[in-house]
This record gives structure tokens, sequence and C-alpha cells, in this order.
């Protein structure tokens, strides 16, 4: 089942907001029914959320991606969907290498200021724990990454397609991971009867 982390916000509002007159939607976002189809079939689709980082001539930068893939194989690839005008397409496309962050629960406010939908005062890396590695910044808090080497980039609709090889990958449990569903970071919580 998947709720959203601030249901109790929105629940039967489309522009929720406390007492303090906080928003807890997007007040500037095009509603729904304005938006081009295939927009909103996009928002139908449930996907993982994940921070790409990687260096751009020894300075980190990342973007937080939803429109990702992983494909068995040898070797195993990952694929992203990406503007070309972003600073991490021009990183990746620079160093050839980055790293893939899958992200849980306890890292919404990570993706969103990786989106850049919420401050980061002194830059996205300033205040976080993080170390480097040959392939890009590593986020120390986020266990559950992918190492990749670009593979090649292909036009992919308005975005560019990023297909990289998959050269090592660190692994940890994630019983509530987040994800991105009709514009909002909700938790995809585990079925009791499942455990």
């Amino acid at each position: 089942m998947t709720d959203s982390i601030d249901d109790e916000h929105e629940a039967g509002h489309s522009d929720a907001h406390d007492s303090s007159g906080v928003h807890f939607t997007d007040p500037f976002a095009t509603p729904d029914a304005h938006r081009e189809p295939i927009r909103r079939l996009r928002g139908r689709l449930t996907s993982g959320v994940t921070i790409w980082t990687a260096y751009s001539q020894g300075d980190p930068c990342g973007l937080t991606m939803s429109s990702v893939l992983v494909a068995e194989g040898k070797p195993p690839l990952a694929l992203g969907l990406m503007g070309d005008t972003t600073d991490l397409y021009g990183a990746i496309e620079y160093s050839r290498r980055f790293v893939i962050h899958i992200l849980d629960h306890r890292h919404k406010r990570l993706a969103e200021s990786f989106a850049g939908t919420f401050p980061a005062p002194g830059g996205l890396f300033a205040d976080l724990l993080n170390h480097e590695s040959e392939h890009g910044p590593v986020i120390d808090q986020i266990e559950n990454r992918a190492y990749c080497d670009l593979v090649r980039t292909a036009d992919a609709g308005y975005h560019r397609l990023v297909t990289a090889s998959i050269t090592h990958i660190d692994l940890a449990e994630v019983k509530a991971p987040l994800v991105y569903f009709r514009g909002r970071y909700r938790l995809l919580m585990p079925n009791p009867k499942d455990e």
C-alpha cells in the first residue's frame, strides 16, 4: 500500500496548508486537468527515488532521479532519463562515471534538496556526510548504491537516456522505500502479512 508522507495534511485538500499558511502542495504547479495527457500518464507510474552523483572537474554534483531502470545482464546496466541542461548530465558526460543512491523513507529531505525543491544552504554537499570514490561522491547515510561507468547517451523525447554499466554494488536491507507518485514523495509500507 502506498501512502503519502504528508497525507495527514493533504487528505481531501487540493491546496492544503497548516495554520501558519505553509503549503504542502506546490501552489505554482499546473493543475492536473491542464497538464498534457502524457505527463498525466507518467504521473500514474510509481517510481523508486534515487540520487545520482558525479564529479564535474573535481566539484561534486547530484540530482534526484526517479526515471530509472536496472537491466540484468553481463554487464548489468542502469538506465536513466535526465535533461541535458542539468549540471549532472554535464558532469556525467565529463567524468564518464557516477554513483546511484537508492533512497528509503529516511531520505525524503535529501530527495527534495537534490531535486531543488528544498533549500540546501551552502550547497548540496555542504553539511552532508559523504566521501570520495572514483565514480563520484558517495552519500554515507544512503547504504544502497550502484557505481556506474557511462556506456552511451541517446535522445529520448525531451530527455537524454543515459545508459551505464554497473561495476560495483553496495546493498543493505530496505523495508520502507521512498517512491514518487503523482508529483509527491511517498512511503511504500510493507504488508505485515508478508513478514
